[in-house]
């Protein structure tokens, strides 16, 4: 393992359509390819963005039709970096289920899609502002877990809303991850509120990097995202931030003997014990 990893998690305010949205992300991400990043995140929904009833199944087509996810494999292999593409809202592939997928997928740097990942856990909600969430109508939740191996060690995956399970998060550890992605479309409410504190203890829980490239600001279909990308260290501090909701490029460099640090300092993946549950 390597212990030391440019990267750099690309903010965005992605389109409706898959092609305007790739049109969006690349200049990014040849950005950050052009500054050092050897592995480059990008956020939730990073092909498209539209929860419109009447519009919001337009567009999505099998993962190697979609615009972003093919133009993104050329781009890795062109810039010879790593890419995740934090998630592609492409369909779900099973049959008599009309739901698309919401799939994260890690490139490497060949072009080759190296680890899949479909959002286990789904947004639904109503808001006190008013905001209604069902993101079950349209999307398929995935069935298991993912840890992928890179070049600089083992990558654990989720998608946002994931990020209120922590049991997820502890599985990803116990399977050898030192970093863990949570590509995200935050609401604004709740991005205030939880965002960093919640990132900040799934950092602290496992001993792990965590990884979050988020979409911001007002998308095509009027939905407000909170932005603010962060990399989070495993003792729990901030080592890079976004204070806004633009599309930009947040970089920062992992240095993996501070994951062996702190699981030695505070030793809990050991510890887990079988207990009864409450009555």
């Amino acid at each position: 393992m390597s212990h030391g990893l440019d990267i750099a998690l690309i903010q965005t305010r992605t389109p409706a359509t898959a092609e305007a949205a790739l049109a969006h992300v690349e200049p990014l991400i040849r950005q950050a390819a052009a500054d050092g990043a050897k592995f480059i995140l990008t956020p939730e929904a990073s092909n498209r963005l539209d929860q419109r009833p009447d519009t919001r199944r337009v567009g999505i087509v099998d993962e190697d039709q979609d615009a972003v996810v093919i133009g993104l494999r050329h781009l890795a292999a062109e810039l010879g970096v790593w890419i995740l593409i934090g998630s592609a809202i492409v369909n779900s592939g099973h049959a008599g289920d009309a739901r698309a997928a919401n799939r994260s997928l890690l490139i490497d740097a060949h072009g080759v899609i190296v680890a899949r990942y479909d959002k286990l856990h789904v947004f639904d909600v109503d808001l006190a502002n008013g905001e209604r969430y069902r993101e079950s109508a349209g999307i398929r939740p995935g069935d298991g877990a993912c840890v992928a191996d890179t070049h600089w060690g083992r990558l654990g995956l989720s998608v946002c809303y994931d990020m209120r399970f922590p049991h997820l998060y502890r599985q990803l550890a116990k399977a050898g991850a030192v970093m863990i992605a949570v590509p995200a479309a935050f609401t604004v409410p709740t991005g205030r509120a939880h965002w960093e504190t919640l990132l900040r203890a799934r950092a602290i829980e496992t001993g792990a990097y965590v990884l979050a490239p988020a979409q911001g600001g007002v998308h095509e279909d009027g939905r407000a995202t909170w932005g603010h990308s962060i990399v989070i260290a495993p003792w729990g501090e901030v080592i890079a931030r976004l204070d806004h909701d633009e599309p930009a490029v947040l970089h920062a460099t992992l240095d993996f003997a501070q994951v062996e640090q702190a699981r030695a300092s505070v030793p809990a993946l050991r510890h887990d014990r079988d207990f009864a549950p409450p009555l």
